[in-house]
């Protein structure tokens, strides 16, 4: 029986908690749902395809070739020998080739490949990471717009409550000759009133429901409700460790790289080679015949045509640091001067918040006063319900200003990560 019990504890605990999101929840939902997601997969399988690929650079190179030719002349011995006959070389040549090269040491070219690859691939990373944080921002607007429309129904609920309240006292006070219709229609008017913005708030919870939907890619029902996020703490407007500043270290470390590939273009290069071929004529030249022949050895190459434009290529890349620099020190300006607007936001909620629950206080003394006096015939239902909905607008007021200091914190969170 006990066992049953928690059983019956535990499912209904589960179901409870299925029907609510959090804020933390959504974002991470997010961010697993949207399509740019699927390219951080894309760019390891790439990274890993060209990491591959220089590293079979250090195998054997095969390599076949065949030449056929006709040349105007030939070699030839200018004087004859007697009693020996010497035939010319033909104008006609043929000859295939295969030859296999094995690289000793390539000047770090292959090396600078591997790096430069890793260095693109989390250049990409850093901008996708630039891209995927930029979707939290639109979560946080969706979410607080529905934590926002949930207050303003709670609300609309609890002046309906008062409204219908106040109905049946109006109703009492025409029968006893203190009211008349047109103080009982007037309060059926609001109610009617109170009745259609609440059909324009629910409707715009469900377009904000199926747009949260969307983002987060989970079919939500109408009746799903969202915990409202808690107080962020720590929250310092000094420190900045936005995805972005990942981004321009990224681009700068690409850039090292590169310059630091420029050394193999001037540096050696050697390696073995082993040719074997059959062709007309052979290694032996005065050899009219075709014939097989193979040559191994080894080959010193070195280029020192780079040096023409190393210079500028340095300058080209410090060119390239300073305008990285340049991008990040605006980035640092503009949020920093976000983060002063923000807080000034934040600053002036605060304030306004400390009034709030005095305000409702006094809009509620003033409300039952007003009921009392149109109890006692002293005061019209029309300035009675003008009271009423003053109190109401304050609660209302005290809502917002409470779901906007959430919204707006987590702005500031969100400006500096």
């Amino acid at each position: 029986m006990i066992r049953t019990f928690f059983l019956i504890l535990f499912a209904s605990l589960v179901l409870q908690a299925s029907g609510q999101l959090t804020l933390e929840g959504c974002r991470q939902k997010a961010q697993d749902h949207y399509p740019l997601a699927r390219q951080y997969k894309l760019i390891e399988l790439s990274e890993s395809y060209s990491l591959a690929n220089a590293a079979k650079g250090n195998l054997p190179q095969i390599s076949l070739s065949g030449k056929a030719s006709y040349q105007s002349d030939v070699t030839q011995i200018p004087f004859d020998i007697p009693e020996l006959s010497i035939k010319g070389l033909p104008k006609d040549q043929y000859q295939i080739m295969l030859e296999v090269k094995q690289n000793l040491w390539d000047g770090g070219h292959i090396r600078s490949q591997k790096q430069q690859t890793k260095a693109t691939s989390q250049e990409a990373k850093s901008q996708l990471d630039v891209n995927m944080y930029a979707l939290n921002e639109r979560v946080n607007q969706v979410y607080f717009g529905i934590l926002l429309l949930d207050e303003q129904l709670e609300q609309n609920t609890l002046l309906n409550e008062e409204l219908q309240r106040n109905l049946k006292n109006v109703m009492a006070y025409r029968d006893n000759g203190i009211a008349n219709d047109a103080d009982v229609d007037a309060v059926q008017v609001e109610i009617l009133n109170t009745q259609q913005q609440r059909v324009s708030l629910e409707s715009n919870r469900v377009a904000y429901l199926r747009m949260l939907a969307l983002l987060i890619g989970e079919n939500l029902a109408t009746d799903t409700r969202l915990v409202k996020p808690i107080v962020p703490q720590g929250n310092s407007s000094d420190v900045i460790n936005r995805p972005e500043l990942s981004l321009y270290t990224a681009q700068e470390n690409s850039i090292n790289v590169k310059e630091q590939a420029l050394k193999t273009g001037y540096r050696p290069q050697l390696g073995l080679f082993a040719q074997g071929a059959y062709g007309n004529p052979g290694l032996n030249m005065l050899k009219n015949s075709f014939e097989p022949y193979y040559i191994v050895g080894a080959r010193l190459s070195w280029n020192f045509g780079s040096l023409y434009t190393l210079k500028n290529d340095k300058r080209k890349f410090t060119t390239e640091r300073q305008r990285i620099q340049s991008n990040r020190d605006l980035f640092l300006f503009n949020t920093h001067l976000q983060l002063a607007e923000q807080q000034g936001v934040i600053s002036a909620l605060q304030k306004q918040m400390k009034t709030d629950n005095e305000i409702i206080r006094l809009r509620t003394n003033i409300r039952k006063s007003a009921e009392a006096k149109v109890a006692n015939g002293t005061l019209t239902v029309t300035e009675m319900l003008r009271e009423l909905t003053n109190e109401n607008l304050a609660r209302q007021n005290k809502a917002l200003h409470e779901i906007q200091l959430l919204m707006d914190m987590y702005q500031q969170k969100h400006l500096t990560n």
